[in-house]
Formats: structure tokens, sequence, C-alpha cells
């Protein structure tokens, strides 16, 4: 069993396709939010595509559930096949609890008390661009960071990641060179 996780991509179609080489074999990828729109804030990237970012997503053969973020405007949404839900998402995949929220509605302690509300055993969320795992009062809090506008630093070098759950336990990884920032092992 394999879930990608995946966050504030703003339609950086190269981003977003250096993500999927990790998710080829996943069951399922979750998205929490800013999926298309490019925030004028945020400086312009190289590789922003919104029709191509949504052609892929759209012909994706992996099953991918969307929460809503405070860049995903409507007009954006009609692209997609795929349903963007607002502003949760809650799934099970291999009896594995998930809940996914962008984020920017919500404490820290207020996504620890939705997710012990829902039993969940992972609470996924965006919008900082840092990545995040750590685990507190069973619920483990996973923010993938971003593929593309990565507020991470490493020697002063912006680091973009996603995330990955497994059976095993969930790890977020750098996606310059594939090595793993975080890591927590499943509780047993």
């Amino acid at each position: 069993m394999k879930i990608g996780v995946i966050s504030d991509t703003h339609g950086n179609i190269e981003a977003f396709k250096s993500a999927l080489s990790y998710f080829n074999d996943a069951d399922m990828i979750v998205h929490a939010g800013d999926v298309l729109y490019h925030p004028p804030r945020m400086g312009f990237t190289e590789g922003y595509d919104i029709p191509t970012f949504a052609e892929t997503l759209n012909s994706l053969s992996i099953p991918m559930i969307i929460a809503q973020g405070n860049c995903d405007a409507q007009v954006y949404e009609e692209l997609l096949s795929t349903p963007v839900q607002s502003p949760y998402a809650y799934v099970c995949c291999n009896g594995i609890r998930v809940v996914i929220s962008h984020g920017h509605l919500l404490t820290r302690e207020g996504m620890i008390e939705l997710g012990k509300k829902y039993k969940a055993d992972y609470f996924i969320s965006g919008h900082t661009h840092l990545p995040v795992l750590e685990r507190v009062d069973g619920v483990t809090l996973m923010n993938p960071g971003s593929p593309s506008l990565a507020k991470l630093e490493i020697g002063g070098k912006p680091i973009p990641s996603i995330g990955l759950i497994t059976e095993t336990g969930a790890k977020v990884i750098n996606l310059i060179d594939g090595s793993t920032l975080f890591e927590l092992n499943a509780e047993a």
C-alpha cells in the first residue's frame, strides 16, 4: 500500500511531473490544495502551465483526492475532471484513515482535534510550503511541503518536497536528490 502526498503545486507542471515519478505505483494520491493557481505574491516559477497541468492531472490512472486550498478558485476547478473537495476530504486506504485539509483555516491544535474526532491515522495539510511530519496524540500531522514553491531551505537553497505513506510509516522526500527529509514509523 502506498499513498502519494502532495500540496501547493500552484500550476507548475514540471514540479508535478517530478512528484509523479515517486507516485507511479501508488494506490492513491492526496493533494492538500492550491493545485493550479499561481499567486502573484509568490513570484513566477518556470514550469507554470495550467492547461498542461490540468491535462496531466485529468489523465492520471491513479485516483486523486483533492482538498480545496485558499488559491483553488472554482474557475480553475472547472478544468479538472477530479472534484476538489471543500474544505476537507476524508479517505480510508487499506485501513489507514486520512483527513486532508489545506490547513489555512485551522491551527495546529485544530488539526489535531479534527484528526482525533475522525480517528484519523494521518492529518494532511499544506499552505505553509514547509514540510512537517510529527505524531501527536495518536495522529500523524503531515505537510509534504511544496514541490514548486518550497520554503524549506538547506544551505540557503529551497528544497522542493512531497510525502509518501505506506503500511510501515511515512516520509517526506527531497525532490532534488530523492533523500528522506523526515521519517516516522507506523504505530504498532
